[in-house]
């Protein structure tokens, strides 16, 4: 489904990404793992079109997505959930979740959807309209993914969905996250939790300043001495 091959990121004189090749197969979580600036976000906004590389491919579906804008790239069928949410807090919880669906052309589907993701999270639903604002982190972190999913996409990307979140807040994006997936979304995680991404995945790589240091089936990793020394806190 997707393919990213030898992808170079630079800002300025930092080289982000060095020549990383992932793939992520159709109907399955695969985690992207790795400490704060080892290139997680660099990853997901490039193949969002946000970042240009300064070398590689990112192939969709066979085709290339170099060149494309981000918008474009939502039509294609990727959504990404930002780190930290960012929903818009002066909006209300429908009006933020229409706005994920402005790529589509039919209202009357997107419609559906948007109750198909009030059936998914029964407390946007009580809360429709109220303003994003007033909401909880975890409720906010719901909204956001709910929002992505109003694009239809084929590939939903998130960026650190537990961040900021109490245990038992995370547990339940995770769950939700899981559901989804046994939905049929095909799903690129980014999270700093690395036993729960396990948890949740099928497959992982853990980036160390730039480079895909490991890859394996993700139950296969949570079980290795390095992973659970360095990402487990397991002595």
């Amino acid at each position: 489904m997707l393919d990213v091959k030898d992808l170079h990121v630079h800002y300025g004189g930092i080289h982000a990404l060095h020549g990383i090749s992932l793939n992520v197969p159709e109907g399955k979580i695969v985690a992207l793992l790795g400490a704060n600036g080892a290139g997680k976000s660099s990853t997901l906004r490039t193949i969002m079109g946000i970042v240009t590389p300064t070398s590689g491919e990112i192939i969709w579906n066979g085709a290339n997505l170099l060149g494309k804008r981000s918008f474009e790239i939502v039509r294609e069928g990727i959504a990404m959930v930002p780190e930290g949410r960012r929903v818009f807090v002066n909006l209300t919880v429908a009006e933020n979740l229409r706005i994920g669906a402005y790529s589509r052309p039919n209202e009357a589907e997107a419609m559906k959807d948007l109750e198909e993701v009030f059936d998914l999270f029964p407390r946007l639903d009580e809360r429709r309209d109220q303003s994003a604002g007033t909401l909880s982190g975890g409720e906010q972190q719901m909204l956001a993914l709910g929002r992505a999913l109003m694009s239809k996409p084929t590939l939903l990307m998130i960026d650190e969905p537990s961040l900021g979140l109490a245990p038992v807040l995370a547990d339940e994006v995770f769950s939700k996250l899981k559901e989804l997936n046994e939905r049929g979304q095909t799903i690129l995680l980014i999270e700093q939790n690395a036993r729960a991404a396990l948890a949740a995945a099928d497959y992982a790589y853990i980036l160390e300043t730039g480079d895909i240091v490991l890859e394996g089936p993700a139950a296969k990793l949570a079980a290795m001495d390095e992973v659970r020394q360095s990402y487990l806190g397991v002595v």
